[in-house]
């Protein structure tokens, strides 16, 4: 390999350390210890002042930003690049909620871009493991106008109108923008999302940060951006077919896969015209093209730059989220 062809990349994850932040990323996934209330890995990252650093092969040390400028459509894929230019439209990550996490919710595209001329926050999660009760919130338990929802918010009684989700490892959710939604203490999950770190909390647990502070809530942009409809649709129904692709979300934003391979499988990736991210939530698996064989661990993740036309996975058993647009 040379440095002027791309080749299956691996990025530095970049831990960020959250009140609400736990151990499970450094002792459950094998991120590197850095504080003791990791909460986030930004896996793969364009976010401004958090842009991820390629760490293997002969582009190790670049950015991915640096990458987008020089490679283009060979990186992204064409319409990728028309859309998008030299931004990376995605922002994987995976998270450890040791308590709970903020109520809140993400504006869509057209919020997002009039008000932060960002993005939008459309994601889904993945649940790598779970505490016994852990559960997750999401949408309301029951219908709700805007003034019975700003009661509740006066009140502080808002979580009293929330929808409690129990969860386990391998349920997959879709949060679409304007949703409300708390990750609960106890959830490991993997979660993919459009580039945009917007997010609009609207209750906080009442809880204090180091500095004795309470976190800023955005009340009055939050009750622009949400969605009042008590849709129950949010949780993927999907029933996994081995060594084969198994359809998890579908949207304009990423379109989302999972790989349970326990053999050699091929996978053609030409008809994507995108990069393809693979995110190892089990088991290991090598992932082999003509000039390259690389392995992914669990918690690990890599990018396939849209110029390769295809991969070979090979293993004993492990999960993969495959994701592109």
């Amino acid at each position: 390999m040379s440095r002027d062809s791309l080749y299956i990349l691996k990025f530095e994850p970049i831990l960020k350390e959250k009140i609400w932040g736990g151990s499970k990323l450094n002792n459950f996934l094998g991120k590197e210890p850095k504080g003791s209330s990791i909460g986030e890995s930004w896996e793969i990252s364009d976010v401004e002042g958090d842009v991820s650093v390629v760490s293997n092969g002969p582009l190790i040390g670049k950015t991915l930003h640096e990458l987008l400028i020089e490679y283009k459509e060979k990186l992204v894929g064409e319409k990728n690049f028309e859309r998008f230019g030299t931004k990376f439209p995605l922002l994987i990550k995976f998270i450890d909620a040791k308590e709970d996490l903020s109520v809140q919710l993400h504006p869509g595209d057209e919020i997002a871009k009039e008000k932060h001329n960002s993005l939008g926050k459309t994601e889904m999660w993945h649940v790598v493991q779970a505490d016994k009760g852990a559960n997750i919130i999401i949408g309301f338990n029951q219908e709700v106008s805007p003034e019975l929802y700003q009661k509740h918010v006066a009140n502080k009684t808002i979580k009293d109108i929330l929808h409690y989700e129990p969860v386990s490892s391998g349920d997959t959710f879709f949060v679409y923008s304007g949703l409300i939604h708390a990750i609960g203490k106890g959830v490991l999950l993997a979660e993919i999302q459009q580039t945009s770190d917007i997010t609009y909390r609207v209750y906080d647990w009442d809880r204090k940060d180091t500095d004795g502070n309470y976190r800023e809530l955005h009340q009055k942009e939050a009750l622009e951006a949400i969605d009042f409809g008590n849709k129950t649709d949010y949780k993927v129904d999907y029933s996994v077919k081995k060594n084969q692709v198994t359809d998890l979300v579908n949207c304009p934003h990423f379109i989302t896969n999972l790989l349970e391979v326990n053999s050699e499988v091929k996978f053609l990736h030409t008809t994507y015209d995108s990069f393809v991210i693979y995110m190892c939530v089990e088991g290991q698996a090598d992932i082999e093209t003509e000039e390259q064989k690389i392995t992914i661990q669990f918690g690990e993740t890599v990018l396939v730059p849209a110029s390769i036309p295809e991969i070979k996975v090979v293993s004993k058993g492990a999960k993969l989220l495959q994701t592109y647009i």
